[in-house]
């Protein structure tokens, strides 16, 4: 099959995939440096990026900032003319400083969802740093392409849609999960497809338009192709990759996860969320609440006092390894991984060429 290249703002891509964002601690500098050296997009995830910096605990945002240098530094080494972004969810506190810091840190592109990014197009102006919304159905599409046109009188680089079959926080609710099948959510791609292109024409530029959620290999593109987008979006097949920056452990929890183990979680960050069960889902599935170690006000929808638990020091918990009291968020398609592969191997299985 012939590929397509991608064009994201000033920068061409030989191969039309992203590697999707993955916090904490999943997709660092290691995986995106791997996944942009093989000629696609590498994107480190901003959710806690510095969560190893010996003060993290103490000074919080300035850690991550430090570590959103480091981490596009070392994926910059392993691929100095690769495209690297960073995922960036709206539902984090300090989002407009942690925007304007991957700016400064010279990121071809930031990709943000879990909320609508309305005033994202402020903090990269002026910059080359693309700008990607990450949506789910029409609505959100309209809403959030009519916004940035009347406000910052611009459109997207880039658009993400991401389906019903994706892993971590969903933009879905739970009666639309339960709804959209593959026939019905293509219908839905359609409408956003049709929509973008609106903007298009308005701002006579290509706004590539990438699907996401359970794409797992070249049967899964060949059906995104057929919906007439531009690319895809892969997250979970990239966990396991020798050079995911995931904790061993964290890995192997996919090679063992059943059909029957993954299900929809409640996320403290209020959006639905798709999970591996273990321990720590099991506790709050029977009503137990697991107080914060240290409460850090990451997220500005969650409460404290109330949270069933911390999502930082669950998703922490799952970058380190410590399983039993980790959130595993994955793709519904995970059980379907048997082996540790090679980014390489992973890429090529798609069959771009």
């Amino acid at each position: 099959m012939e590929g397509k290249t991608l064009n994201i703002g000033k920068k061409e891509v030989r191969i039309p995939l992203l590697q999707g964002g993955m916090g904490v601690g999943i997709s660092l500098g290691g995986l995106a440096g791997a996944v942009a050296k093989e000629g696609a997009v590498g994107m480190i995830s901003a959710a806690h990026t510095g969560y190893r910096e010996p003060d993290f605990y103490t000074n919080t945002v300035e850690a991550n900032k430090r570590a959103i240098h480091s981490e596009l530094k070392n994926a910059r080494t392993i691929a100095p003319e690769g495209v690297i972004g960073f995922n960036l969810m709206v539902a984090m506190n300090h989002y407009e400083e942690y925007a304007r810091e991957i700016v400064k840190a010279g990121a071809d592109l930031i990709v943000s969802g879990a909320g609508l990014p309305v005033d994202l197009p402020a903090y990269t102006k002026g910059s080359e740093t693309a700008i990607a919304p990450i949506v789910s159905t029409e609505k959100s599409a309209k809403v959030i392409l009519k916004y940035w046109d009347k406000k910052h009188r611009c459109t997207a680089d880039l658009m993400v849609i991401e389906g019903p079959e994706a892993g971590g926080h969903l933009g879905f609710t739970q009666n639309q999960l339960e709804t959209f099948t593959g026939k019905s959510y293509g219908e839905e791609v359609k409408k956003i497809l049709c929509l973008v292109k609106q903007y298009e024409e308005k701002y006579e530029k290509k706004i590539p338009v990438i699907l996401a959620g359970g794409i797992r290999n070249h049967e899964d593109y060949v059906h995104a192709l057929s919906l007439r987008v531009d690319g895809i979006q892969v997250a979970t097949r990239f966990v396991t990759t020798e050079e995911c920056d995931a904790d061993e452990r964290y890995k192997k929890a996919y090679l063992d996860a059943r059909k029957e183990d993954i299900v929809i979680v409640k996320s403290p960050v209020g959006m639905p969320g798709r999970a591996i069960r273990n321990p720590l889902m099991e506790r709050v599935e029977k009503g137990e609440r697991i107080p914060p170690v240290k409460c850090l006000g990451c997220i500005h929808t969650c409460n404290p006092a109330e949270t069933p638990y911390c999502i930082t020091d669950a998703l922490i918990h799952a970058a380190k390894g410590e399983l039993d009291e980790a959130l595993l968020f994955c793709g519904a398609k995970a059980y379907e991984t048997k082996s540790i592969e090679k980014v390489k191997e992973v890429i090529d299985s798609f069959g771009f060429f």
